[in-house]
């Protein structure tokens, strides 16, 4: 499903290289929209992220057709090409400031793990990442203890806009699931099915 351009709506944008997008990216967005009472899940498929050079990634045909394989049974969750359409680099504080320049009035929220939300003084333009946002929808490693105090310390006003979320902890990767590829073990339950015939048909992530 390809992006249309609404205001005025709620809405969770979800960033990643989706190599491949896995069953814990879909309880994420799933969960994301019924807790934080989203309108539309924005997934945000990024060509070269930054924070990845020198690794190998699978060519963005095939990762937008893995995409809509895997959000096309439900029609809250949107392919946003906000990332494709322009040359790199691609920064989510640039992606969020293109967002809302074609949607006014849209409310934003960035959905991210809680080790991601850690490291995010380390980002490209921090602030006006942050600035950017309406609120931080925020999923936790089981155990982990969030210090946003730290945070504000660094990043004026993160505090505030953290939500967190309340999901299964499950230990899927897309960098576990290349692994059992690879080594020959079964993966056929961490995936959509449209995207696990994908990879079955087209031999994806055997080698390398």
């Amino acid at each position: 499903m390809v992006l249309e351009l609404t205001a005025a709506m709620r809405y969770g944008v979800f960033g990643g290289t989706f190599d491949p997008p896995h069953i814990g990216h879909l309880i994420l967005a799933a969960e994301s929209l019924s807790q934080l009472e989203l309108d539309e899940i924005l997934w945000v498929l990024t060509p070269e992220p930054p924070h990845k050079t020198g690794r190998v990634i699978t060519n963005l045909n095939i990762r937008l057709e893995m995409i809509h394989a895997a959000i096309i049974d439900n029609t809250k969750f949107k392919l946003s090409k906000v990332d494709i359409v322009r040359p790199p680099p691609h920064y989510a504080a640039d992606s969020l400031e293109i967002l809302r320049d074609l949607m006014p009035g849209g409310n934003f929220t960035y959905l991210l793990g809680g080790d991601s939300l850690e490291e995010l003084p380390t980002w490209h333009d921090p602030q006006r990442f942050i600035d950017l946002c309406d609120h931080l929808g925020v999923m936790c490693r089981p155990g982990m203890k969030l210090d946003l105090e730290l945070l504000e310390i660094h990043l004026t006003g993160v505090k505030e806009k953290v939500k967190i979320l309340e999901a299964p902890q499950l230990e899927i990767s897309s960098t576990e699931i290349k692994s059992r590829i690879r080594s020959g073990k079964s993966y056929r339950y961490y995936l959509p099915p449209g995207v696990y015939a994908i990879i079955k048909s087209r031999g994806l992530y055997s080698v390398g």
